[in-house]
């Protein structure tokens, strides 16, 4: 299609507690990469499921030119799920099969359409994206997050769509393998928007479009217009709602001095009728007068006070509700020189190559940073670590006193509402002691009344966090795989204070550069081509 568009007119949302998450959006969506950006929670992802088609609004629509390929920031797979059902043609596959096995049936002949080159254009894209060792019967269970997101990739491109919905792409994906998500897209040739706060992703839109508490706006350039552009609208829309406020503070002073001067001038007449003896008929008329004056003096100046209120507040709406990001302080207590982790020539499961095995001595309390490509075993060493899985050989000995928190965060129970997990696993705290902390992570009344697999996966994160480290017993060791995946940047660098703060020993998986490097690390894990290799960085004392 030439004139490929997606249009919002009048879109609402209202959430099955009864809250708004956004009303009134207006926007047009063209051929031009279009960056989605926001807070956690804001509604990002339900408006790129309305925008898929796959989420009706509560009120408005949403027009589509075209057909549209979603592509969801969990990549959900079922236990027997093979490499051809995350690339989405499963089905065609199937009935290519069938065919060849002698089926004349219309609707196996209706599943393949034009897709008769479907195996070798799939095989072709995995070995154009370095995954030439798996095939379509590949069982899924066996990917690394950032493989299964690759190939959930490999079938948003072969799906034909006139439009592309990605959310959260480039999380779990190694820095190649983020750069080459980056010219992939810079090739495709229709429509796209990607949901995301990967600051070099967004580098490559040619438009951001914000949602906010202010609803959407448009920026016609990538990231860091868009930033420069946002911090003066802000900067501007401060300096407007304090002059206004500053008015009305000079007006409400102008005002009270103007009735004090009635008041006296009033008292002052009265007084001198009285003094003049004056018969109480022209004393009460004077009286009279007196009160009409002040009534309509009182009526105007309520009235130009209700318009400097009504200038305020909308002075006030053009201001974004950016409440700050706080998290709690670990009390863990300084713990002795002692060995927390030893792995002494573990063989990991699912892995292959020379980074299969390691030794590893773990004591004091470091600060790691796992590093390597996708499909090397950096997860799979931390669910190791956290007894999780079993070595295939060699002994592995961990600290009892640990937390693992993986990048689908298990640990978090979606039926059940994040007060109620963190009160499970905290005790001593008072109930208002425990809403304090999670509204100081950004998670508010409302959210931690809902079942946590209902949050945005930022506020998953900050609630499976919570529970963890806010546990009456906090962990002496933490792993940490991709914990900055979902969340926006103030959330990320909240993150990052704490983690400094954290006096514990930690072992986080991450690609990305700047967030370990504002995580004082004291050590770096590197999986090479000749195995792992630990690197210190400065001293763990």
């Amino acid at each position: 299609m030439t004139n490929i568009h997606l249009v919002l007119q009048d879109v609402s949302l209202v959430l099955p507690d009864g809250r708004v998450l956004f009303s009134g959006l207006q926007e047009r969506f063209d051929r031009r990469s279009t960056g989605l950006v926001g807070r956690n929670g804001v509604g990002k992802t339900l408006l790129a499921r309305i925008l898929a088609g796959s989420l009706q609004p509560t009120t408005g629509h949403c027009r589509r030119a075209g057909s549209v390929h979603y592509l969801a920031q969990q990549v959900v797979q079922a236990d027997d799920a093979t490499v051809a059902d995350l690339a989405g043609v499963k089905h065609t596959l199937d009935a290519l099969a069938r065919i060849e096995s002698g089926s004349t049936a219309p609707q196996d002949f209706d599943a393949v359409g034009d897709d008769w080159d479907i195996p070798t254009r799939l095989r072709l894209e995995l070995e154009h994206n370095g995954l030439g060792h798996l095939d379509a019967e590949t069982p899924a269970s066996v990917l690394s997050g950032g493989e299964a997101m690759r190939i959930s990739l490999i079938g948003a491109m072969l799906s034909g769509a006139d439009f592309l919905i990605l959310d959260e792409p480039s999380n779990h994906l190694d820095r190649p393998n983020r750069q080459a998500l980056i010219e992939q897209l810079r090739r495709w040739p229709r429509g796209l928007i990607v949901v995301s706060h990967d600051r070099q992703l967004l580098e490559s839109m040619e438009r951001i479009v914000e949602l906010s508490s202010l609803g959407l706006r448009g920026y016609g350039g990538n990231y860091s217009f868009y930033a420069a552009a946002k911090a003066h609208e802000r900067q501007s829309a401060l300096e407007t709602l304090a002059e206004r406020k500053l008015e009305r503070q000079r007006q409400a002073r102008a005002m009270r001095k103007q009735m004090e001067r009635q008041e006296r001038r009033q008292a002052r007449g009265n007084r001198q009728g009285k003094e003049a003896n004056q018969a109480k008929v022209l004393l009460d008329r004077q009286k009279e007068r007196s009160e009409v004056s002040s009534g309509a003096l009182r009526k105007n100046q309520a009235a130009s006070l209700a318009q400097l209120n009504e200038r305020v507040r909308d002075a006030a709406q053009h201001v974004e509700d950016e409440a700050p990001i706080a998290l709690h302080d670990i009390p863990i207590a300084q713990a002795a020189k002692r060995r927390v982790a030893e792995l002494d020539d573990v063989e990991l499961p699912y892995v292959s190559g020379a980074t299969r095995r390691i030794s590893l001595i773990v004591s004091g309390q470091p600060r790691i940073g796992v590093v390597g490509p996708n499909g090397c075993g950096k997860s799979t060493l931390l669910r190791v670590m956290a007894g999780r899985v079993e070595p295939l050989a060699g002994a592995c000995q961990v600290t009892p006193e640990r937390a693992y928190l993986d990048q689908k965060l298990e640990s978090l129970d979606p039926e059940k509402t994040v007060l109620d997990q963190l009160r499970s696993t905290n005790r001593t705290a008072t109930e208002a002691e425990q809403r304090m902390r999670l509204a100081q992570l950004g998670l508010d009344a409302q959210k931690i009344a809902t079942p946590s697999g209902a949050l945005s996966g930022g506020e998953r994160l900050k609630a499976a966090l919570a529970c963890l480290l806010y546990a009456d017993t906090p962990p002496q060791l933490l792993l940490l795989d991709e914990p900055n995946n979902h969340l926006d940047l103030p959330s990320a660098q909240a993150l990052e204070t704490l983690l400094r703060s954290y006096r514990g020993t930690l072992i986080v998986v991450s690609h990305d550069d700047a967030f370990l490097d504002n995580l004082e690390l004291t050590d770096r894990l590197l999986a090479t081509e000749q195995g792992w290799r630990l690197e210190p960085l400065r001293s763990s004392d």
